[in-house]
């Protein structure tokens, strides 16, 4: 779930071209397309590796009540999909469904990339976790469907913290301290009790919003950086505390391949979206032998005494303006997303899309943490610049200074601010 937007230098083309087909023949997507014989899908790896089962269930589903339909897919990493959205997008050939980051839909909403839809023609539309609901909706209309949601738990390997005499998993963040000290003194340096990518921006701004800080905040309808702001100061010296004693990784990593690495029995623990630790454990990735039988995931608790506030991230699908297949489109999307869909999705460690499954999730000890975790969230500014901060990867960049040492988290932060005064108001 890590995330891109419109390209500066290619938005000017994608909307004259946009402009120049008159957007969408309705209001919702309603009956464009209804009769097309193709639909093509982009959907990032995640689904390809993870649940491809789920994929070929929409996909038999709509087929069944459209005969002869051929539905195509392509599959994109987060770093390279929206380039080459960008690019198609101002072609007569853009797909008909697209996967996006929750946090990169406002831009392509404010750009008129997206056909408007009907919510109520989807599952669980009126339950939607406000979140995921935010990042859909602009001037009261609706541009896409939320996919699914991704919370941020803490894992760490049982039988690790037990050969350090650790027994329980921790209700406060000093007594995780403690335990990670043991096995950091256990293990030593070339082993990383925490093993947290420096570039990691969700795990790093739960810290910043744990300690009241944030990314930037609204003042008179402009906004403004916050990084520099005394709260937000105290959570990145919080996380750079944790760069320096418990990360023995690589300090130029983001968490691409924190699965890979935890899988690898080189990592006590991960601060990590829920579905990692069972990555970590798949039989293509555990090196060290029945791993899922020894990890255990738990609520983060965080500095201020309070469970960690997490990045309640997660994927929408939407359907762009010169999809020549919008009614279809829609319908794949809610034979995916719906409610036969979401019990696939839970089943592999995401969060529903909805507020009802989640609370379902409560009362089921196997999904009980993920989904307390989850009730403790932060979410990004809803600026209309913010996708092009995470495009210049300002967050990431800052983080990488700070870990690796190259600037003191003050300076890290201040010049963090400044790139992102410059583009965080533009639309």
């Amino acid at each position: 779930m890590k995330r891109k937007l419109v390209a500066a230098i290619g938005i000017a083309g994608m909307m004259v071209s946009i402009a120049a087909c008159g957007g969408s023949d309705d209001k919702d997507g309603g009956s464009k397309g209804a009769d097309a014989k193709e639909l093509t899908v982009w959907l990032t790896v995640d689904a390809q590796n993870n649940w491809p089962d789920l994929v070929k269930a929409a996909d038999d589903a709509v087929a069944k009540k459209h005969p002869g339909l051929k539905v195509k897919h392509e599959y994109y990493g987060w770093p390279d999909k929206n380039t080459k959205l960008d690019a198609v997008l101002a072609t007569d050939k853009a797909p008909d469904v697209v996967e996006m980051g929750n946090t990169e839909m406002l831009g392509y909403m404010v750009k008129g990339a997206f056909a408007p839809l009907d919510a109520s023609k989807f599952d669980n539309s009126s339950g939607w976790l406000d979140g995921l609901k935010a990042s859909v909706t602009y001037e009261d209309k609706t541009y896409g469907v939320p996919y699914y949601a991704g919370g941020r738990v803490a894992n760490w390997r049982k039988d690790v913290f037990a050969q350090a005499g650790v027994k329980t998993t921790p209700k406060t963040y000093q007594e995780l301290l403690s335990d990670l000290d043991k096995v950091q003194k256990k293990q030593g340096d070339k082993f990383s009790a925490w093993y947290q990518p420096s570039r990691d921006w969700y795990a790093a701004m739960s810290f910043v919003y744990d300690a009241g800080g944030s990314i930037a905040k609204e003042e008179g309808g402009q906004w403004k950086a916050n990084l520099s702001s005394p709260e937000s100061l105290k959570g990145l010296n919080d996380y750079k505390a944790v760069l320096d004693k418990y990360m023995h990784g690589d300090k130029t990593k983001d968490e691409a391949d924190r699965p890979i690495v935890y899988g690898q029995g080189k990592s006590g623990m991960i601060f990590a979206a829920a579905w990692e630790g069972a990555t970590a454990a798949d039989p293509k990735n555990d090196k060290v032998g029945k791993l899922a039988d020894k990890v255990e995931n738990f609520v983060m608790p965080g500095p201020s005494g309070k469970n960690m506030p997490v990045f309640l991230g997660g994927s929408d699908l939407a359907v762009p303006v010169k999809s020549k297949a919008q009614a279809l489109a829609a319908e794949w999307i809610n034979a995916f997303t719906g409610s036969g869909g979401q019990k696939g999705l839970i089943a592999k460690g995401n969060l529903p899309n909805n507020k009802t499954d989640l609370a379902t999730l409560k009362s089921d000890p196997k999904t009980a943490v993920p989904a307390t975790a989850a009730e403790s969230s932060w979410f990004v500014p809803m600026a209309p610049g913010w996708g092009q901060v995470e495009k210049a990867q300002v967050l990431q960049t800052m983080l990488q200074s700070i870990g690796t040492g190259k600037k003191s988290v003050e300076a890290a932060a201040k010049d963090a601010d400044a790139a992102i005064d410059k583009v965080i108001n533009t639309k």
